[in-house]
């Protein structure tokens, strides 16, 4: 792997990457808590099928940059990222694949930008619509996103996450996850990437911009090819949303899996890069 970075404006953006410098590119997109470690299963199958696989670190998380304040973290300003790198690439189309936060950036991007998406992949987060729709009519989706809310606080939630060696996030990953799913040595990367400077409030700034920020998308509808993929145990989003995002893409398909939980692309690695391959191929 190859170590690559991006900026826009005065952000900078790390990345790993892989595959053939002329392959078609995909750029996979980690969400919270993550870094590009989360898709390290998936780099050397994509790479090994011809595509050139970047894995950005966003805006925030581990090395990239941290920008100061809430608004440097809107969606609008996540999606600019992901056209800058396509933009350093020279590509004028990509594919894009999201996991949790990253599925939201993916998401808008292809609202925002559809003329720079070849085709979508998302994983365990459902359209923008959905999710708003879920959040303000389904109480069982309230409570499941309950730390969203505690997200908004000052000061405190980095303090909770970063107390006793991170132990609220390395729990976390184990609690939600299929026993197995993450070893020793994989948490003790997410915390070394927790320790960054700054990267806690970095990382949690995405959720206080979420509700102090609406973007407004010109239309609902995303009319890119999509794949969702989606583990059905998942203990933070409703399964039924994954369904009810066929119904905002005009060409859309879903893959669910019965026994995943949300940490779909670890626990089901070589059945997701099959998945992607399969798509981005076709």
């Amino acid at each position: 792997m190859e170590k690559l970075s991006f900026k826009n404006g005065d952000v900078s953006l790390q990345a790993v990457a892989a595959g053939p410098h002329d392959g078609p590119v995909i750029v996979l997109l980690h969400g919270f808590p993550e870094f590009w470690y989360g898709w390290r299963r998936q780099i050397e199958p994509l790479a090994a099928a011809g595509f050139r696989v970047i894995v950005s670190e966003q805006r925030g998380y581990n090395l990239s940059g941290k920008p100061d304040g809430v608004s440097a973290y809107a969606l609008t300003e996540l999606v600019s990222d992901v056209i800058a790198i396509a933009d350093q690439l020279g590509r004028e189309k990509i594919f894009l694949a999201g996991h949790d936060w990253g599925a939201a950036v993916a998401w808008s991007t292809a609202l925002l930008h559809p003329q720079r998406i070849a085709k979508l992949a998302v994983l365990n987060v459902p359209h923008p619509s959905v999710m708003r729709k879920f959040l303000s009519t389904r109480p069982r989706q309230l409570l499941r996103s309950w730390y969203m809310f505690f997200f908004q606080l000052p000061w405190l939630p980095e303090a909770v996450f970063s107390a006793f060696n991170f132990r609220i996030g390395s729990r976390a990953l184990l609690r939600f996850s299929r026993p197995g799913t993450f070893s020793e040595e994989d948490l003790a990367q997410y915390r070394a990437a927790w320790s960054q400077p700054g990267a806690l409030t970095g990382m949690i700034n995405w959720y206080r911009a979420l509700f102090r920020t609406r973007v407004k998308f010109p239309d609902k509808i995303v009319r890119v090819p999509t794949r969702i993929l989606w583990g059905e145990r998942d203990a933070f989003l409703l399964a039924e949303m994954a369904r009810e995002s066929l119904r905002y893409c005009t060409n859309a398909e879903l893959f669910t899996f019965a026994n995943a939980t949300h940490w779909l692309q670890h626990e089901e690695p070589a059945r997701v890069s099959e998945l992607l391959i399969d798509f981005f191929r076709s």
